[in-house]
């Protein structure tokens, strides 16, 4: 893989979900949770996503790894195509490419011992050689493995309710890492925690990458520590992509309406308010054109009627918006 060359790559994904029941009224219905999102994610950066709860973060850092099926677009990882591969074809590939959970207290199996949690990617996957791994072998790479999230070998025999949050989430970490990854898609994985411990996780995030040359996407709602962590920033509404670039530059100017009024509720930020009116739409039910244009200041009527495409408005930046 050239190093010019994204080591992820998405391309017009579309991910649709089937709600409802066949068996009641109104039967099963189509929600559209990704709308032809394009993203390219580059070796050793973090790309960051932000926006709203219900936006599209989470289904598409899934959808990336491919813990979701792909309904339309491409996805390629390290000039691979992923899009159809199987379950079975995927398999050797999952140990370059992990994931860290939000919540560090449902992502751990409650009965088994932390030692145990961290070694099972370690014995189900055999090495990039094909061979089984020892016993040895996993003990060492667990002891390792411990040291680098800053937690002890005398943790090992304990359980995941003798933890508090943040060693819960370090577990976590511990166990995305242990077959090395390239690519760890991080959802959301502070906002569980107490403001207290969510800086000294996203420092240790910051600290693996640098040690590991590790390749994050960072999903977060919390713009600030987005903004400490990320390389690029993405910005999501309503299952699209609105605006990306360079994370300094988005949050200094941004080129969308949504992405001001984002900041602009940031506390502390002293900008002025940005005036967004009504709620979310519904998946179920999006509007016509621009998607943000019923909330939008700036709206026109051909927002209304035309949807605006994902363009360059500026070197490195992305906008989908008709004035950017």
């Amino acid at each position: 893989m050239s190093s010019h060359q994204p080591m992820l790559q998405a391309t017009g994904v579309t991910k649709t979900f089937q709600v409802g029941s066949r068996f009641r009224a109104g039967g099963l219905q189509q929600v559209q949770a990704l709308t032809n999102v394009s993203l390219d994610v580059f070796a050793g950066e973090t790309v960051g996503l932000v926006g709203e709860s219900g936006c599209g973060k989470s289904t598409l850092g899934r959808t990336l790894l491919r813990l979701y099926d792909v309904n339309g677009g491409r996805i390629l990882f390290k000039g691979r195509d992923i899009t159809s591969l199987s379950q079975r074809e995927l398999r050797p590939l999952r140990a370059d490419m992990q994931m860290v959970f939000q919540d560090p207290y449902a992502s751990l199996n409650p009965r088994r011992r932390i030692g145990d949690l961290i070694a099972e990617p370690l014995r189900v996957h055999r090495k990039p050689d094909g061979a089984r791994r020892t016993a040895a072998d996993v003990a060492a790479r667990v002891a390792e493995l411990l040291e680098l999230v800053g937690l002890r070998p005398d943790h090992l025999p304990r359980y995941p309710h003798e933890f508090s949050g943040g060693q819960r989430q370090r577990i976590g970490i511990a166990r995305a890492l242990a077959l090395e990854p390239a690519l760890v898609v991080a959802d959301e994985p502070v906002s569980a925690l107490d403001v207290s411990v969510q800086a000294q996780v996203v420092n240790l995030l910051a600290d693996l990458q640098e040690r590991l040359s590790l390749t994050y996407v960072f999903i977060a709602h919390d713009l600030a520590v987005v903004r400490q962590i990320a390389t690029r920033t993405a910005v999501m509404y309503l299952g699209a992509i609105v605006e990306i670039g360079e994370t300094l530059d988005v949050f200094a100017r941004p080129a969308h309406p949504y992405t001001a009024a984002l900041l602009a509720a940031v506390p502390g930020r002293g900008a002025a308010p940005v005036p967004v009116v009504g709620e979310v739409p519904s998946p179920w039910n999006p509007p016509s054109g621009c998607r943000f244009h019923p909330r939008c200041p700036r709206a026109e009527a051909r927002c209304a009627t035309e949807r605006p495409l994902l363009r360059a408005v500026a070197p490195g930046r992305l906008a989908a918006c008709h004035f950017a």
